[in-house]
């Protein structure tokens, strides 16, 4: 049997069906390649079958051999062979090793790349419970993807009880539902894997669009019980969550949305789940938490990058600075026009705050809150896109991908100029500048003058000084980036930014 790198290797065997499977039978499998060993647990899914899965990340020939503690599933051996990634195929986001652009000239460890080395520009976006809705909506929310203005996506395991998201979902992550008396009873002993394999099909499908799926494994708005379940349960539904999905290779664990809202659990609590998804996860996806107001150290070393929740953009090198982490701003507002201050912002800031993170060396998310008669918010349930950001964040997204280094800010205090001459500036920099998507250039122009700066030139092999990129029909913009330095005194230089 041929996987190709970065696919998912699957193997199924019958077992037991009687008792409870879930928690009484064992099933892992130890996957040999050369001398590298590598450890993957298995899953009870439903009708006496068992199913082990790997993401092979080295071509080669890789053997398995499986253990249990029932002897007709224990010292099954087998094996498949790894073949070259398909086309297209650049293996799961980590913490880049190497920058491959020049656009940053940041320690890699606060960047983020594909496993092959290919910078990842993380441009996401929000949309909580969207797999909760049935098909139809969830096919539009698809179909909204497919256009390409996001490379990753926040969504949860649990249904999620909040303004505009009342509607009760089709399927539960475990057996039991509501009570003629509308109280909720659950077997937490017992996976329901209808919704697990309908959960499956989703991020596969994301997949296959190029997109991460950020999966985020609890929250506080809850009305089921599952945000304060036992941590015996938390535990044996980390492992069940791991061991089904972790084979696939666009998936990202954020243990919690707004984690400092969850009285219930203790930071202890929080460190040991991320230690236990650590230890279990055979292909090392991305882990972060998500904070309300305060934050969770991100220093600890099985957090891979940061996931904030905050409107300051020029707070990012700080944190880039304090944690040398990615630092990935998936919340900063949203465009829309409900009443919470958080949901209110127009096209232009969102998509001004998603640009000022880049110039500051971190990432930005997209949401979207615009009220509907039905209650479907694209934040919440997904559907259709009615902002005017997505077609701009898209162009943000061209544009980064081609545009070739000019300006690259290092931290507050450190910046650099690269032009046909080049130049290194220790002085805090001007403002980042914003992206203002407007009717044309003249109405978009901003100028940032720096005076007397002590510059120091030296030979750079960079002779670009002008990008000018043709801009979209329907969103008007057009960008110019220029940077002139005189070669003698009194060494003023002079940044014009058209967006």
């Amino acid at each position: 049997m041929n996987i190709a790198k970065w696919d998912m290797f699957e193997v199924r065997f019958a077992g037991p069906e009687t008792g409870n499977p879930f928690v009484d039978v064992e099933l892992s499998a130890k996957f040999t390649i050369e001398n590298r060993e590598v450890y993957a647990e298995g899953f009870y899914d439903g009708g006496g079958e068992y199913v082990l899965r790997l993401m092979p990340d080295m071509e080669g020939d890789w053997k398995y051999a499986t253990r249990s503690n029932v002897p007709e599933l224990d010292g099954l051996v087998g094996a498949f062979t790894c073949v070259a990634a398909r086309e297209g195929v650049h293996g799961p986001v980590r913490v880049a090793t190497a920058v491959s652009s020049d656009l940053h000239r940041h320690s890699p460890a606060t960047r983020l790349a594909y496993a092959d080395g290919t910078d990842f520009m993380c441009v996401g976006t929000t949309c909580y419970v969207w797999t909760h809705q049935g098909d139809a909506l969830e096919e539009k929310t698809l179909e909204t993807l497919s256009k390409g203005y996001f490379n990753k996506i926040r969504m949860c395991v649990f249904p999620k009880n909040y303004e505009f998201n009342k509607n009760e979902p089709e399927f539960y992550p475990f057996e039991g539902g509501m009570e003629d008396d509308g109280s909720y009873e659950w077997d937490f002993n017992r996976f329901d894997v209808k919704y697990w394999a309908h959960l499956e099909k989703r991020i596969g499908q994301l997949m296959e669009l190029g997109i991460e799926a950020d999966i985020i494994i609890f929250h506080p708005y809850d009305r089921w019980g599952f945000s304060c379940m036992p941590r015996s349960v938390d535990f044996r539904y980390l492992r069940y969550l791991v061991a089904r999905l972790a084979a696939f290779r666009n998936v990202w664990w954020s243990f919690a949305n707004e984690y400092d809202l969850m009285p219930d659990k203790t930071m202890e609590d929080w460190d040991n789940y991320f230690r236990l998804v650590q230890a279990k996860d055979p292909a090392q996806h991305l882990r972060s938490i998500h904070n309300c107001r305060q934050f969770y150290d991100h220093s600890k070393p099985w957090v891979t990058h940061c996931s904030v929740q905050h409107s300051d953009m020029e707070r990012v090198p700080e944190w880039v600075a304090q944690y040398q982490k990615p630092v990935v701003i998936d919340e900063c507002c949203y465009e829309g026009n409900i009443p919470n201050y958080w949901g209110d912002i127009s096209a232009e800031e969102m998509v001004n705050r998603m640009w000022e993170s880049i110039a500051w060396g971190g990432y930005a998310g997209h949401g979207e809150t615009y009220l509907h008669p039905d209650d479907i918010l694209w934040w919440a349930k997904g559907g259709e896109l009615h902002g005017k950001s997505p077609e701009r964040i898209l162009f943000l997204r061209r544009l980064m991908a081609e545009m070739p280094a000019v300006i690259a800010w290092k931290s507050p205090v450190k910046w650099r100029l690269i032009s046909s001459i080049g130049t290194t500036c220790a002085q805090p920099p001007p403002a980042a500048p914003p992206l203002r998507p407007k009717t044309g250039p003249s109405e978009g122009s901003r100028s940032a003058t720096m005076a007397s700066l002590p510059i120091c030139l030296r030979p750079s092999v960079r002779p670009m000084l002008v990008v000018v990129l043709p801009s979209p029909a329907d969103v008007g913009v057009i960008a110019v980036t220029s940077i002139s330095l005189p070669l003698f005194p009194p060494f003023v230089s002079s940044g014009s930014f058209a967006l």
